[in-house]
Formats: C-alpha cells, structure tokens, sequence
C-alpha cells in the first residue's frame, strides 16, 4: 500500500470532528474549571476574611489538589476526553498532566519512573516559562514599559 493510499484509507476510517461543538464543549468545560475556582477563591475571601490577592495562593493549591484526586480516580482523564482543550486550564491541566505521568510510570520505581517521567513534561513547561518571562522582562527593559509602577508596594 503507498503512502497516498494509505492515508487515504485512514482518513475515510477517521471519525468526523464538528469544530463547533468541541468548541463548545471546551468552553463549557474550561468555563466550569474556571468558575469552580472563582467559587474556591470566594469560599477563601468570605470565611477566612482574606483579600482576593491573599485568597489567591490557596485557591491554587485547592485546584491542583482537585486535579490531582480527580486524576487518580479516572474523572479528569474522561473529561479531558470529553472537553478537548477546556480541560487543559492552565492549572489543573498542568496538575492533571504531572499526575498522569506519575501514575503512569509508578512501576519503575520512584526515581526513574515517577520523578523522571513527572518531570520531563515539568521541565519543558518551566523552561518555556522562563524563556518568555526573560524575554519579556528585556522588552519591558528596553521599551521603558512598567517603569512607572510602584515596587515597593
């Protein structure tokens, strides 16, 4: 079979993908993440009486942990399924990825397996980051951008 062929023979076998409802449905999901830690912020601002910056940092974590224990028992995997794109919420996407690649590799060993395959997605993520906030920080350098905000508080 040629390559022509064969894509040929594949693309007739391909399930038909409406744009518009999967992106409908990752904004639906992606919208709920993100009104699920609204709700987790608000819970933090209304019962520990703290501001939306200080109800920032425990939202987070509360997100990552929901992540974390939804990933585990099988959810976030069938909802990212599901959702396409709006499962990956920058947050719990991150969460979910780190865990799946843990629970994946959990049988050679807490090193090699766990903590090497964990981190080979965190690693890339983190040198992105780094990579743009640099290069940002030098266009915000250069240009004089931001020059007029406080620092000290």
């Amino acid at each position: 079979m040629s390559a022509e062929e064969y894509k040929a023979f594949a693309q007739a076998r391909e399930p038909s993908r409406s744009i518009w409802t999967n992106c409908l449905k990752a904004f639906v999901v992606g919208g709920a993440i993100c009104a699920i830690g609204q709700g987790v912020q608000q819970f933090f601002m209304a019962v520990f009486d703290m501001s939306a910056k200080q109800a920032g940092n425990p939202t987070v974590a509360v997100m990552i942990l929901l992540s974390v224990i939804l990933t585990c028992l099988g959810v976030y995997d069938k909802l990212a399924q599901w959702a396409g794109a709006g499962s990956a919420v920058p947050v719990t996407g991150f969460a979910n990825s780190m865990c799946s690649a843990a629970i994946e590799h959990r049988s050679e060993g807490l090193v090699l397996g766990v903590g090497a395959n964990m981190f080979k997605l965190a690693g890339s993520v983190i040198v992105f980051g780094v990579v743009a906030a640099f290069i940002v920080g030098i266009i915000y350098w250069v240009f004089g951008i931001g020059a007029w905000h406080d620092v000290t508080g």
